[in-house]
């Protein structure tokens, strides 16, 4: 049996007795250690359920902001359920000794959400980017999803003094699933700050993924994503995203420098 076999038996059963999944702690924040397919079904029975939940897609590049950063640490900490999007935070996992199953990219949950979706007719209400890229965003996933309803759609570009009217917007479409593609430093606290009036069972930040989804951008080819260096990838097509990386090779000098400290909580002021 492969390691990675063994490590998915160990997790198979995410129904434990006081419903949470396994996780292991990177500098505060607990990560999920279930595989995408754990994973969907998890988030499909909360979706049944109607239980509200924040997803977030984390990475490196989250965490060390979040540790700079005590509101958006804040917004991380109280979210049901973080991912392991980015390769660093599955090699930090497995550097302490508790791995996690794989990487479960925000991209492609986005997708077997929708697919998911399409088994359940569910609903889904997109939020971010500009309304050009949104509209195609919506027209693309309604023509590869033709059984998930989307029941709305916006850009992402509002003050809050328009919170109200997007919640109300939003409220009013009752969807099942809500996608919010904004800026790093408010996408995960406007839906933390928000959620419960929002209501919605899935509420998931999906960064860059609309402009993907649109045609705007690609998304790294296969071999780059195999290699896990899709972050190459897209500093090589946007070479003034050099200062954001910058943040990767720190994340790996901290792990590796406080690896006792790694899964403790740290303090933050």
């Amino acid at each position: 049996m492969s390691a990675n076999s063994a490590l998915a038996d160990k997790v198979h059963d995410w129904t434990t007795a006081d419903g949470k999944v396994p996780v292991v702690p990177i500098f505060g924040l607990s990560f999920s250690r279930l595989d995408m397919k754990q994973t969907v079904s998890y988030l499909s029975d909360n979706i049944q359920a109607g239980r509200v939940m924040q997803i977030v897609t984390g990475n490196p590049i989250m965490v060390m902001y979040a540790l700079e950063n005590p509101t958006f640490f804040t917004a991380l900490d109280k979210a049901e359920l973080i991912v392991p999007d980015g390769t660093g935070v599955v090699w930090a996992a497995n550097y302490v000794g508790t791995p996690v199953a794989e990487r479960v990219a925000g991209f492609d949950l986005l997708h077997e959400l929708m697919e998911e979706g399409e088994r359940h007719r569910w609903t889904a209400y997109l939020l971010g980017s500009t309304q050009e890229v949104i509209e195609e965003a919506a027209a693309r996933l309604r023509q590869r999803y033709p059984l998930v309803r989307i029941v709305g759609f916006r850009n992402g570009f509002f003050t809050e003094d328009e919170d109200e009217a997007v919640i109300a917007e939003i409220r009013r479409a009752k969807p099942d699933m809500l996608f919010v593609a904004r800026a790093v430093d408010n996408q995960e606290t406007w839906i933390a700050k928000h959620k419960e009036a929002l209501g919605v069972p899935l509420m998931m930040g999906v960064g860059g993924s609309f402009d993907s989804i649109s045609g705007k951008t690609k998304r790294a080819p296969v071999l780059f994503q195999k290699l896990r260096l899709e972050w190459f990838y897209r500093l090589l097509r946007e070479p003034t995203r050099y200062r954001r990386m910058l943040a990767l090779p720190k994340f790996a000098a901290k792990v590796v420098r406080e690896k006792e400290n790694v899964t403790k909580r740290p303090s933050i002021s």
